[in-house]
């Protein structure tokens, strides 16, 4: 009895196995900058992609009555290491939206317009480019580079 017993547990463990490989590949989404997609040329059209770009402020534009946000991001490094060498993420930023030769993509959302969305901020999307070559986003995240400070607490008098 003891062979059906390590045949079972072996084959149980192979199942489990094969679940987490197959389920990871199956989710796994990596980011693609604005020039990797522009790279990619047509064959990128109707593909669920997961992109990053800096916010160009005067590009943000927002109808309230159909909950539809337009504005167009630049390309920023993909690389972390990239990043850290060009000054860290607040500068590549900044770099990105003043820098009239990056490339830029156009984006439409629809959706409440989020707080975090402003000049400079950095737009992880998640969506599919359409064939007139504007992304169509159905996820909106923002990061803003600024770094928060937590006030120094307080001392409260017992006397």
């Amino acid at each position: 009895m003891r062979p059906k017993f390590i045949i079972g547990g072996v084959l149980i463990i192979a199942a489990i196995i094969y679940l987490i490989v197959s389920s990871t590949q199956v989710n796994a989404q990596y980011f693609v900058t604005v020039d990797e997609l522009r790279a990619k040329g047509s064959s990128a059209v109707g593909q669920v992609l997961r992109i990053s770009g800096a916010v160009i402020g005067s590009s943000i534009s927002y109808d309230p009555n159909s909950l539809t946000l337009t504005f167009t991001i630049a390309n920023v490094p993909g690389s972390t290491k990239e990043v850290d060498a060009q000054g860290g993420l607040a500068k590549v930023l900044h770099d990105a939206v003043v820098d009239p030769t990056r490339s830029h993509l156009v984006v439409v959302y629809n959706g409440a317009k989020p707080d975090l969305l402003k000049d400079e901020a950095q737009a992880i999307l998640t969506g599919k480019v359409g064939a007139d070559g504007i992304f169509y986003a159905s996820e909106l995240l923002l990061k803003c580079p600024t770094k928060y400070q937590a006030a120094a607490p307080t001392q409260v008098s017992t006397k």
